[in-house]
């Protein structure tokens, strides 16, 4: 019996191939190639293989040489594009996918694949138009149904988005992405409840749905039901240890939980460090004064300094009433402004804070390495976090350290975890000297007055109107926060104070669902009746500053005060009694009012603070002098002094460089 032609080994490895025998396969496919170097079919095949276990360079160079041999093969075009994107090179990869469908215009899944590479790249008008080709050609590629409802809700358009959904769900019912993506574009309409119901049933149809598991998580969380969030976000992980959004989401959730100190904070938040940071230490350069050995940044005490921003919010974002009197007010003289901005959506306000860098960077479709690899070609001195593990973050490029000194602000004021980030920005309010810092992977410097700088932007046209209680006849207390703030303890203090204060109502901003009703009755418990209380959903940023002309006096919550929403109800002329932490999340109140010359507004123990609200509220001459002054006190405050904030937080910059220079000098 005589050996095998080349044609029965290459059917023979095909047939392993097509059973997911790749180890099998790949032997056969080259023995083909040892015989007869120009079989366009092993070439390419043996790509395929080579993309599927992970060998996606070797990929690239396979099917090229398939396609240096037959030019017009659409489908090794499309495989080419696969394995471009995972090298990294999605231009490339475009650029294959558009020849595959040109070739083939029928080719639905190679116009998924360029619609997901556009998407990515934030070209979301042709990523829609790409799956809507696809869903052209092949009406039933539950993919694109996916795919495109999510480029939808990228665009703002969360209607459509559901639309798309329910139109895949009705085509096939046991698509779980479908629901996936259903439940996050319900979500993002403020319908909790029925954005929770899709995500448990994307998770009946795959159980090991970690996107599925993290989203219902964050649904969770916005309904103020934390323990259910946090399995939510560990189910995920257990799914899928390596989903950094969980993890991300995990660390961000549990400094709103009651039950999570600081020491417990750290912990979950050094687990996290581990299991995504540390194993990237390897990358991390060492200050050095030659190429090749690490920073060359030139170490010099007093030069200009280039100050590189990190953030996916230079948009219209609450960051944006904090970085704009900075940004505007930086001493381009001695400091060079690069911001690295991984904005999809751009609008007036990213306009604006581009005009205020002296560098742009769109970072928009470019990988944690390769984001790292521009920033030192930048030769950033320091380098700033502004979301820590809020979404967006780019922590893992902060891991491979980029900048010889690199900081965090601004985001929350809590702790990334990582070694790799040197410092963290806070005050003597959030963080008073002698506290635990142990607790910190980063070292704490304190800004002198305030760890934010207030800008309502174009909230500044909306005038403070006169006290409510005057007109109404009894006082409306408010909170206008995120849901995921209010817990048991919160809702008791609130009840005490509404107890004490005759007639008084309060008004609440929550999404619809379940969770409001879960309030009213712990208040009706408590024979508050439910008629006291009204919500309100979200609204537009000039319809939810309305909100406080129908406010008196604002109530904060508690483990976690307010922060831009305290600053919000100051600036339209409403008190703020709060209560002060243990955490630095916990003492913003405290802060802000420490700086308006306010802090008899602070209670030190929930006792006081429903004390303070019952007093404040029996006294209108008081509420009425505060309503007309209040402004003019923030205005006055560093709370909005961006001169005095820039040149204080220029000076940290300085300090922290001068540190790094007198260790690195040459």
């Amino acid at each position: 019996m005589g050996l095998p032609s080349i044609q029965q080994t290459f059917d023979l490895a095909f047939q392993y191939h097509q059973a997911g025998r790749l180890k099998e396969a790949e032997p056969l496919y080259r023995q083909v190639l040892a015989q007869q170097p120009k079989h366009i079919d092993a070439l390419h095949l043996l790509g395929v293989i080579a993309h599927e276990v992970g060998r996606h360079d070797a990929a690239v160079e396979l099917i090229r040489q398939a396609l240096a041999l037959e030019p017009d093969w659409a489908d090794a075009h499309y495989n080419l594009g696969n394995a471009l994107k995972d090298t990294g090179q999605l231009d490339q990869a475009m650029a294959a996918w558009r020849r595959a469908c040109a070739l083939r215009p029928d080719y639905a899944q190679a116009y998924n694949n360029l619609g997901n590479a556009l998407k990515e790249k934030g070209r979301l008008e042709e990523a829609v138009a790409a799956y809507r080709q696809a869903l052209t050609v092949k009406p039933d590629l539950s993919q694109a149904y996916c795919n495109l409802s999510t480029a939808l809700r990228l665009q703002g358009q969360a209607d459509q988005a559901i639309v798309v959904c329910r139109q895949a769900i009705a085509r096939n019912g046991n698509v779980p992405e479908a629901y996936g993506n259903l439940g996050d574009a319900l979500k993002d309409k403020g319908y909790l409840d029925q954005a929770i119901a899709a995500y448990r049933q994307a998770i009946a149809l795959k159980p090991n749905y970690p996107e599925a598991y993290n989203n219902l998580g964050n649904a969770l969380k916005s309904q103020g039901y934390l323990d259910a969030a946090i399995a939510a976000y560990r189910q995920a992980l257990a799914v899928a240890p390596s989903s950094l959004t969980a993890g991300n989401n995990l660390v961000y959730g549990i400094h709103f939980h009651p039950g999570f100190d600081a020491l417990a904070i750290a912990r979950e938040t050094h687990r996290w460090y581990q299991q995504y940071a540390e194993p990237l230490k390897k990358y991390i350069q060492h200050p050095a004064a030659h190429s090749g050995r690490g920073h060359v940044n030139d170490p010099s005490p007093d030069r200009r300094l280039k100050i590189g921003y990190v953030s996916p919010d230079f948009r219209d974002h609450c960051q944006s009433f904090f970085t704009i009197p900075l940004f505007s007010h930086h001493d381009h003289q001695n400091f060079q402004i690069v911001c690295y901005a991984q904005v999809l959506r751009p609008d007036a306000l990213t306009a604006r804070i581009q005009g205020y860098a002296d560098a742009w960077r769109n970072t928009v479709g470019l990988s944690d390495a390769r984001l790292a690899e521009q920033i030192r070609q930048d030769q950033i001195d320091i380098l700033v976090d502004l979301t820590l593990h809020m979404d967006g973050s780019r922590l893992l490029v902060f891991a491979r350290k980029p900048a010889p000194v690199q900081v965090t602000w601004l985001g929350y004021p809590g702790s990334t975890g990582l070694t790799a980030i040197d410092y963290r920005l806070s005050d003597p309010y959030l963080d008073p000297p002698g506290m635990d810092e142990s607790v910190y992977a980063e070292q704490t410097i304190r800004l002198p007055d305030s760890f934010w700088c207030y800008d309502p932007l174009h909230g500044r046209e909306l005038p403070v109107n006169s006290l409510p209680a005057l007109q109404k006849g009894f006082v409306t207390f408010g909170w206008l926060n995120n849901f995921c703030k209010i817990n048991d303890d919160v809702v008791a203090a609130w009840t005490q104070v509404l107890r004490k204060v005759q007639g008084s109502r309060l008004l609440l901003l929550a999404p619809e669902g379940e969770h409001r009703r879960r309030m009213l009755d712990q208040l009706a418990k408590e024979r508050v009746a439910p008629s006291r209380v009204d919500f309100v959903p979200r609204q537009s940023r000039d319809a939810y500053l309305q909100l406080y002309h129908r406010i008196d006096v604002s109530l904060d919550s508690f483990p976690v005060n307010g922060h831009t929403t305290s600053l919000d109800s100051l600036w339209m002329g409403v008190p703020v009694v709060s209560l002060v932490g243990q955490s630095p999340m916990g003492r913003a109140g405290w802060c802000q009012l420490s700086n308006l010359g306010l802090t008899e507004l602070a209670g030190q123990t929930p006792e006081q603070f429903v004390q303070i609200a019952v007093n404040l509220a029996n006294d209108l001459p008081r509420l009425r002098e505060l309503r007309t002054t209040l402004r003019q006190r923030m205005e006055a405050s560093p709370l909005m002094d961006a001169p005095r904030f820039a040149r204080n937080i220029e000076a940290a910059y300085r300090q922290m460089w001068r540190k790094y220079g007198s260790s690195n000098l040459r």
